[in-house]
């Protein structure tokens, strides 16, 4: 073990030697045209954190926190304040108050019984009860965290497989016996090969029926998954723009509504027909547990009540225009934000039904209906706030200094003229590939400063201004990196399926590849679709 731990000790000293030297040699490197020196240590800076973040050196987290150190060291900036404040952008406030409302909700089994109700209510066949584990998992994942969400809904997705198959049927990775350590002793005092549990076609479905959906249905809302939230900081970091909490559901929920059922279809119908009669025992049993739970407790519906509300007013704040034949320019400007006259005296408002304003004030509304402490709010993922600061941070780094419209013209100026539909296949199948190599979050944080410097190249190819040509490159990228389901590395959904032992990763590796093709070229259809009638309408 000790032996083991020194290797694993000295393996990431030697990645961290080489992010390093090529971090310096980047740095010192005769500056390309068109590139300023400060731009040049930004790319150096960009090289160090993605090669740490793509080769696992340290946690996404502590990476993130080298960032602000060399842009600050190298002079990019030349102050610490400026380096350090993507770290306190309002997008992590929100997904920190995403955070603690999730764990309220998780504290009093409330995604559970959501959970164990669609199961007893759909289940009543095997592609059915395939189908209710996922669209349970989905509709969570849009409003808890889709790690989260994973966590809580694979072991119920394995206690369904318990009642569905017999326990002996039910396959692991620890099942199968090494074929130099037999398992059987025959009655002649020699040996019988073992063989190895097989594993069941609804066994498969069913748990990457579960890893995917959370990742499709994270795609839905700003706090389903990092990417969305990481997108967001970085347009407000770079472009000044914000996207509001329902501008991103009318962008995201159409694309879980098309999806979803795609890759359930090709799950159960096409890769892994479940071949179980009968689940009769499954959907029993998803009652007994329901029954079991018992009435939710007074402090229980108070935060059904709390969520129900906030999530309502995330939603209502950004539908200002349906409202403003009916209110006065003070109560607009109050409540929608704007830079007149307020109720309160003042002029100029963010508005009190700002979706990040929401979504804080949930929190004390927690503590003040007695149904958290302390303790269990803060029991929450700051590492992923901590990568989301790092990122936008390296974000504002890169446009500052220009390098990101560099490496627009660099790399991507060869299609500049290129149909739409090819750029946005481009676009999307990058991003899936170099999802699949590390997690989605360290992939996003390092493609979306460069998407969105795109609008300056591919404007005119696409007919709109840059700034909306930005825009789009820039959500069609962030919805690709939640669409790669071949490697356990590549989402944390896939990550916690592959590491319950439930499931081998040929069968990811196989039902991914597969799955990748044919939702590049679903996304790049139906982005083309939603920029050309629906994005129109709503993001520009």
């Amino acid at each position: 073990m000790i032996h083991g731990r020194m290797s694993q000790s000295n393996k990431r000293i030697v990645k961290f030697l080489i992010a390093v030297v090529g971090t310096i040699a980047i740095a010192a490197a005769p500056s390309p045209t068109g590139l300023s020196m400060a731009g040049q240590y930004a790319l150096a800076t960009m090289f160090f954190a993605g090669f740490l973040w793509v080769t696992g050196t340290f946690p996404l987290a502590v990476t993130a926190l080298t960032i602000p150190l060399l842009l600050t060291g190298t002079g990019v900036y030349d102050d610490m304040d400026v380096a350090l404040s993507g770290f306190a952008d309002h997008i992590i406030f929100l997904f920190l108050a995403g955070f603690m409302l999730a764990n309220a909700i998780q504290k009093y089994n409330i995604d559970r019984r959501i959970a164990l109700y669609t199961i007893a209510k759909m289940g009543s066949s095997p592609r059915r009860l395939i189908l209710a584990i996922m669209v349970v998992t989905a509709t969570l994942s849009m409003w808890v965290s889709n790690t989260a969400t994973t966590a809580m809904m694979t072991p119920i997705a394995v206690g369904v497989l318990t009642q569905v198959l017999d326990r002996d049927d039910l396959a692991s990775v620890d099942d199968p016996v090494p074929d130099d350590q037999p398992s059987e002793t025959a009655a002649d005092g020699g040996t019988v090969e073992s063989t190895p549990v097989e594993f069941t076609n609804i066994q498969i479905s069913m748990l990457l029926g579960t890893a995917y959906a959370a990742s499709v249905g994270g795609v839905g809302t700003i706090i389903g998954t990092p990417p969305n939230a990481i997108l967001v900081g970085q347009l407000n970091a770079v472009l000044d723009y914000e996207v509001g909490f329902a501008d991103w559901f009318l962008v995201g929920f159409p694309i879980v509504v098309v999806t979803l059922p795609l890759v359930w279809f090709l799950l159960t119908y096409v890769l892994y027909p479940p071949e179980v009669p009968d689940v009769t025992e499954a959907r029993a049993n998803a009652r007994e547990q329901l029954a079991a739970e018992g009435k939710l407790s007074t402090r229980g519906k108070r935060v059904a009540a709390i969520f129900a509300a906030t999530a309502g007013l995330w939603m209502i704040g950004g539908l200002g225009e349906f409202f403003e034949p009916y209110l006065s320019s003070v109560w607009m400007t109050s409540l929608f934000g704007g830079e007149g006259a307020t109720v309160f005296g003042v002029d100029g408002h963010q508005g009190l039904l700002y979706y990040v304003v929401v979504g804080v004030a949930a929190v004390p509304a927690l503590v003040l209906a007695d149904t958290m402490e302390w303790d269990e709010l803060v029991d929450i993922d700051w590492g992923t706030l901590l990568l989301f600061g790092g990122g936008i941070s390296l974000a504002n780094a890169l446009a500052d200094t220009g390098a990101t419209e560099w490496i627009a013209e660099t790399v991507f100026g060869g299609l500049v003229g290129s149909p739409i539909v090819l750029i946005i296949a481009v676009v999307v199948l990058l991003v899936i590939f170099l999802t699949e190599m590390t997690s989605n979050a360290a992939t996003t944080s390092i493609i979306v400063p460069i998407l969105i410097s795109l609008g300056s190249v591919f404007s005119a190819t696409l007919g709109l201004t840059d700034f909306s040509t930005s825009l789009f490159l820039a959500v069609a990228g962030t919805i690709a990196a939640s669409f790669a389901f071949a490697l356990p590395v590549a989402t944390p959904p896939n990550a916690i399926v592959f590491g319950s032992g439930y499931i081998e990763q040929r069968h990811m590796l196989r039902t991914g590849l597969i799955l990748n093709a044919i939702m590049t070229a679903v996304l790049t259809g139906l982005i083309w679709f939603l920029f050309t009638f629906v994005w129109p309408h709503t993001l520009w």
